[in-house]
């Protein structure tokens, strides 16, 4: 085990001493198979921009073997797994969050999740582990997009688009030539936390997901946060039979402003390690990013200025974690 110094533990964020933070019981819960199942859907985007989904009809099975071939992964001497990085930005990444001094203490696996431009870095990560391991990924993910089909289809029923306007969503990630993609993150414990008088290290700093939407599921262990509309950080129970769905900017903006997408982080625990696995749902790049027409209220005025998703995508990028990503793009506001 790796013993940190610390000195050593300064270079990454350390959150000041405060109240423990309880685990919050308010999450809303969404049964997929409830026969109001749209409008549990719409309320918790709109109030919270984050909700845990059940029934969802994904094998636990498929999450179990994707949790046992990844972690066998992450087990690997590290010269092992660093011959799969740096990311590209796809590939594995340890500590490094993006190319602008974020840190956080994880270490992942980026993958694109299509399959017609897989890059050269995931390929060798399939290569370079069993079968089994490129068939668990592509299982799970398979089976996460087409629950994600239904969700933004019960979404777009919730926010009354109809029938007709069912996949004004769904068609995004359906798309062949969607850019969406999967990430397999890694916290280890960090026992060198329990000395520094009630301060938590930080996984994944504060921030908010960019693309329409994510599916996150994890193991049993506690680490992610929430920020409420009133700015309190609450923690998540865990839960590794369900999953999380996280409203992103680009929903936010395609909702002009109804659904808010949510500010999120990992603290790291001091005993136990967690593996998450979060798909990211992303429109293609070229599609141009707007409120829904079929939303807008008569004299209603956009919140956003338009833009594709490949010109949010790079502002997003080369931001910080923290920023507001948002905030270029939005319109000032009238007088």
């Amino acid at each position: 085990m790796v013993v940190l110094s610390q000195p050593a533990l300064d270079h990454f964020l350390l959150l000041q001493p405060c109240k423990p933070t309880p685990l919050f019981t308010g999450i809303p819960v969404v049964d997929l198979t409830h026969p109001d199942a749209k409008t549990l859907i719409v309320n918790a985007c709109k109030d919270y921009g984050f909700f845990k989904l059940v029934n969802h009809g994904v094998p636990f099975d498929l999450m179990a073997n994707l949790e046992h071939e990844t972690l066998k992964f992450f087990k690997k001497p590290q010269s092992d797994k660093d011959r799969a990085g740096p990311p590209d930005p796809f590939g594995y990444g340890s500590k490094r969050i993006g190319p602008n001094g974020d840190v956080g203490w994880l270490e992942y696996l980026l993958l694109n999740t299509n399959p017609d431009v897989i890059s050269p870095r995931s390929l060798f990560i399939f290569k370079e582990n069993p079968q089994n391991f490129r068939v668990a990924v592509e299982e799970y993910i398979r089976a996460v997009k087409n629950m994600c089909y239904v969700v933004l289809e019960m979404m777009a029923e919730g926010l009354g688009l109809g029938v007709a306007q069912r996949n004004v969503l769904s068609r995004l990630l359906e798309d062949e030539k969607s850019d969406s993609c999967f990430r397999l993150n890694h916290y280890p414990p960090c026992p060198e936390v329990q000395a520094l008088n009630g301060r938590n290290l930080v996984g994944f700093g504060e921030h908010t997901d960019p693309q329409i939407i994510s599916v996150l599921r994890s193991n049993s262990t506690s680490g992610l946060q929430i920020c409420l509309a009133d700015g309190t950080w609450v923690s998540v129970p865990p839960d590794q039979t369900s999953f999380f769905i996280n409203v992103g900017d680009t929903l936010q903006v395609m909702t002009n402003g109804r659904f808010k997408s949510v500010k999120h982080r990992v603290l790291a625990d001091t005993t136990k390690s967690r593996l998450s696995m979060i798909y990211f749902g992303g429109p293609p790049l070229s599609e141009k990013i707007a409120p829904l027409p079929s939303l807008m209220l008569k004299g209603e005025e956009s919140l956003y200025k338009e833009f594709t998703w490949w010109e949010y995508k790079k502002a997003a990028y080369t931001s910080r974690l923290a920023d507001n990503r948002l905030g270029p793009f939005e319109k000032p506001a009238a007088h």
